[in-house]
């Protein structure tokens, strides 16, 4: 565990070292640098948008979560959500799960158990922990928030199938790597990491190099504009 303050993802910093990489390197000047939007969140509402996210499209997840803001007095904090009837929060959209989840997470923030107020300051292995003591908080959902919330620069999801879809794209492979696979070949971009996952799922949402200029010459080929 450290107590010291942790390095915080420089995407100018990150896109200088990774722009010298054959694979990377076009990918960076394609996507330009590794920007992490900033929700403008605490650590607890953050944590409670994520639960409330779980496998919903977005315009759903929204919708639900913002009804759970407006159930919770637009107060998204551990007391409000303890102090919070049942039937106020399922009625805002939260299924069974969810709400013992984010009840959970609001025990476990109130009493220290997850102890938000100094996670900026714990290593990643560790607030990894803490995370996933909540219910309905896993691995994945824990390293989302190392990376977006506490823009942590070295988090490497290997579970998640966007950067492993990315992963395989960029390389031109046809199938991604499986997760073991991924954590590999990982290895040799520490202490980059959080951005080479960005640059992955850049490639999910935008392509990768010349493959819009390679779909403009078949358009033509067949005699599109």
């Amino acid at each position: 565990m450290s107590r010291h303050a942790l390095p915080r993802h420089d995407p100018a910093a990150a896109a200088e070292a990774l722009a010298r990489h054959p694979v990377l390197g076009p990918m960076v000047r394609f996507a330009g640098p590794p920007e992490l939007p900033d929700r403008g969140m605490d650590h607890f509402a953050m944590l409670l948008r994520s639960i409330t996210f779980q496998q919903l499209a977005g315009k759903a997840a929204l919708t639900i979560h913002g009804r759970v803001v407006d159930a919770l007095g637009g107060a998204v904090t551990a007391p409000a959500v303890l102090a919070a009837p049942d039937e106020a929060l399922r009625a805002a959209g939260l299924s069974a799960n969810k709400l013992a989840a984010i009840r959970d997470l609001a025990a476990k923030a109130a009493d220290g158990t997850i102890g938000l107020e100094d996670i900026d300051g714990v290593d990643d292995e560790e607030a990894i922990a803490r995370l996933t003591r909540v219910r309905g908080i896993g691995v994945w959902t824990a390293q989302m928030f190392l990376m977006f919330q506490l823009q942590r620069p070295d988090v490497w999801p290997t579970g998640d199938l966007g950067v492993r879809a990315g992963w395989a794209k960029m390389h031109g492979e046809p199938e991604p790597p499986s997760a073991k696979e991924l954590d590999l070949l990982g290895h040799g971009f520490r202490p980059w990491r959080t951005a080479v996952a960005w640059y992955c799922y850049r490639a999910v949402d935008m392509g990768v190099p010349g493959e819009r200029a390679a779909g403009v010459q078949r358009t033509r080929a067949r005699g599109g504009s």
